[in-house]
């Protein structure tokens, strides 16, 4: 009965995440619930994971600065942080937001129905007793929380000491949170067998991944080229795709620069950085609307999978033998199934990790085809989602302004160290004089061997001019509109100045403003263009 009135009447969702619970528990856990995706893929999703804060996970090998740059980005020390050169930080650490300062045990963690940690739970004592939440009133964190993880480790201590799948883990986090962050060390970079199986781990989730070159500041400028490439190298070779990583390369503490060459890019990399962060709360309902449509096509496949295994599998005698000979043959089923559903071969599950999952299963206990469950899911993908894709963008509308604040993002958003401060248009932004005063007695030998007429001159002799910057077309076009001030198709010798500064601003590799900043309007037409 619901189900119906949800196809006829959309608007029942009053917002995306409470459309997205709907959708999921009316239409794509029953597919799930059926076909045992649980046991296979990834635990069914709680109402937690629809309406949490955007989450961002920082993984990387020890001591590459995880902690510090959580440190970094809120301004604080946060419950429980350890902080050194060794393998300190050795438990899973979500700091999330709270009143008070404290710390909750993972045996808690996992059953309060707020957090949407609960399904943690299946990993284990192993794992809870090394997974905690650090509560603290901090403004970064009443838009986004931050998970710290262990350090990745070499060798066979990884394997054996830790007692719970760490990869699985990580999956499983990689899975729901908006942002991945993979810090390195320029000062000692060497991906770890551990590491690049880490990373394999989280092979569909490439959208989510930056990566961080951290203490960048170092090493020399040539050194840095080398460690750079080196880096592309190793991650292309591991993440095996054609796009590149973004890779945003700095020292984030808030420490002095030990090789200051690099500032600059430092602090253009540190800004660029902090936008894609601050990014996170106004993308959430978009990832999450993307999350469930990826999982929607998983679980689709998989149903085919298994009602496929079961299909072929004899009513009495011969199970044993038959089970081990489709799962030896698992990959020819995935091609038929390919085939015959149109299906990408990118939307299936991995085949030798399928092959594993299989072998512990008892096949005669899995579901026939039952294409009503099929069709609610296809429904929902061609025309639910499509309604709540329409809600994203009003809701987005909506909150415009919403971003993160406090801590470190402070520090870059205005004042004299914001970032591009006094640089490119800004130049000369609080300074009393015209800052193209400087410059404009060359400016007006330029301007005065174009013959004016009445103090100004021409458009098609101002282009001869501008055209030797070797600038295109469409960008002097901008400068021309933004340099004549009082719109009257011609240039005085203050606009002709004005001109030939936003010219140098661009051959500098600063972009053009919108709109003409307050101080750079030429001296006399202050007045004027403040009236009109």
């Amino acid at each position: 009965m619901f189900r119906k009135n949800l196809k006829k009447d959309p608007e029942l969702f009053q917002n995306v995440s409470e459309g997205l619970r709907r959708l999921y528990r009316t239409k794509l856990f029953p597919l799930e619930d059926t076909y045992r995706f649980h046991d296979f893929h990834s635990p069914a999703l709680e109402d937690a994971d629809f309406d949490n804060k955007p989450m961002v996970l920082l993984v990387g090998q020890y001591s590459t600065g995880k902690t510090t740059f959580i440190r970094h980005l809120m301004e604080q020390d946060f419950p429980g942080m350890r902080i050194g050169p060794e393998p300190t930080t050795d438990s899973f650490i979500a700091v999330m937001y709270g009143e008070q300062d404290g710390v909750i045990p993972g045996n808690a963690l996992v059953v309060d129905p707020k957090k949407p940690f609960r399904k943690l739970n299946a990993f284990g004592n192993a794992f809870l007793n090394r997974f905690m939440c650090a509560q603290m009133p901090n403004p970064v964190l009443e838009s986004i929380s931050i998970i710290d993880t262990p350090g990745i480790l070499s060798g066979e201590k990884q394997r054996i000491s830790r007692g719970y799948d760490f990869a699985a883990v990580l999956e499983w986090f990689a899975e729901r949170v908006d942002r991945i962050i993979l810090l390195f060390d320029a000062h000692k970079l060497d991906i770890s067998d551990e590491f690049s199986e880490v990373i394999r781990a989280l092979k569909n989730h490439e959208d989510k991944m930056r990566v961080v070159l951290n203490k960048a500041d170092q090493i020399s400028t040539q050194q840095l080229m080398r460690v750079y490439g080196a880096l592309m190298w190793s991650l292309g070779k591991i993440i095996n795709t054609p796009e590149v990583v973004r890779v945003y390369i700095g020292s984030f503490w808030a420490q002095p620069l030990l090789v200051p060459d690099n500032r600059k890019l430092f602090e253009a990399e540190e800004q660029d950085l902090f936008v894609d962060i601050q990014s996170l709360p106004r993308n959430a309902a978009l990832r999450k609307l993307n999350d469930l449509i990826k999982r929607a096509r998983l679980a689709k496949v998989h149903a085919y999978i298994i009602s496929s295994l079961k299909k072929d599998m004899p009513s009495v005698f011969g199970k044993d033998s038959k089970k081990k000979e489709l799962i030896a043959n698992l990959g020819e089923i995935y091609h038929r199934i390919e085939k015959e559903h149109q299906i990408s071969p990118g939307d299936f599950p991995n085949l030798a990790k399928m092959q594993e999952l299989l072998n512990g299963q008892d096949f005669s206990k899995f579901a026939t085809l039952k294409p009503k469950l099929l069709e609610a899911v296809e429904d929902m993908l061609a025309n639910d989602i499509a309604r709540l894709m329409a809600m994203v963008r009003q809701e987005e509308a909506a909150m415009p302004s919403q971003t993160v604040k406090g801590g470190a993002f402070e520090g870059t958003m205005s004042g004299p160290f914001g970032h591009g401060y006094g640089e490119g248009a800004s130049e000369g932004i609080d300074e009393i004089e015209w800052v193209v005063g400087r410059d404009k007695p060359t400016y007006d030998e330029i301007f005065y061997t174009l013959s004016p007429i009445n103090g100004k001159v021409s458009g098609g002799a101002a282009k001869k001019e501008m055209l030797k910057s070797k600038l295109p077309n469409t960008v002097l076009g901008k400068i021309w509109k933004l340099a004549d001030v009082d719109k009257d198709g011609l240039l005085d010798d203050e606009e002709f100045a004005l001109a030939n500064h936003l010219i140098k601003v661009k051959l500098e590799g600063h972009e053009l403003p919108p709109t003409l900043p307050e101080h750079l309007v030429p001296p006399s037409k202050r007045g004027t263009v403040q009236e009109a």
